[in-house]
């Protein structure tokens, strides 16, 4: 049985959400808004919301805790974590190692500011994971720029997984000035 976990997936991730339901059993969306996770789920069965905060680390281990034991193991995870990258993404790999066995992929999706290389040079260590970025540009048209969809987050996320790009970036960071 196939499971992925998506950090942050019934906003702007909503629609990767969707694309993981079609390629796995299932699909754990931890967010903090329960209407929209719950829209999210009436749309695939494969997906089972859950409506944690990872700055309330108990609660957030438990609903980590919860999805493990109830589908097994993440094959999969897509994270989008605002603040407290570190300390989330060592829960989460803490949480995953309780389950011995397969290796397992984190897609981490960062800001346009964010420096990747400072990332991943300071990144915990994540037992067992094949570790992943995607990175979210912006978008030039016509003369002006303009912030990425959510349709073209996602597909760029789906991309990265596609493809298996250890790093990949969603629409453009140059010229810098542009940014939105």
């Amino acid at each position: 049985m196939s499971h992925a976990l998506v950090i942050g997936g019934s906003g702007m991730l909503a629609g990767a959400s969707l694309r993981l339901a079609g390629s796995h059993d299932r699909v754990t969306v931890i967010g903090r808004n329960q209407a929209k996770l719950n829209r999210l789920a009436a749309r695939d069965a494969r997906i089972h919301p859950v409506s944690a905060d990872y700055c309330r680390e108990e609660a957030f281990r438990a609903a980590l805790r919860a999805s493990l034991d109830e589908h097994g193991p993440w094959a999969l995870v897509v994270a989008w974590i605002h603040s407290q990258e570190e300390r989330v993404l060592a829960m989460v790999s803490e949480e995953r190692k309780r389950l011995a066995g397969s290796p397992w992929s984190l897609f981490h999706v960062l800001g346009s500011s964010s420096n990747l290389d400072e990332i991943e040079r300071d990144m915990i260590e994540l037992h067992g994971c094949d570790y992943h970025q995607v990175q979210l540009g912006f978008v030039i048209e016509g003369g002006r720029s303009r912030w990425l969809t959510h349709a073209e987050i996602s597909g760029g996320v789906i991309h990265a997984i596609r493809t298996g790009a250890k790093r990949h970036l969603v629409g453009t960071l140059t010229p810098w000035s542009m940014r939105p």
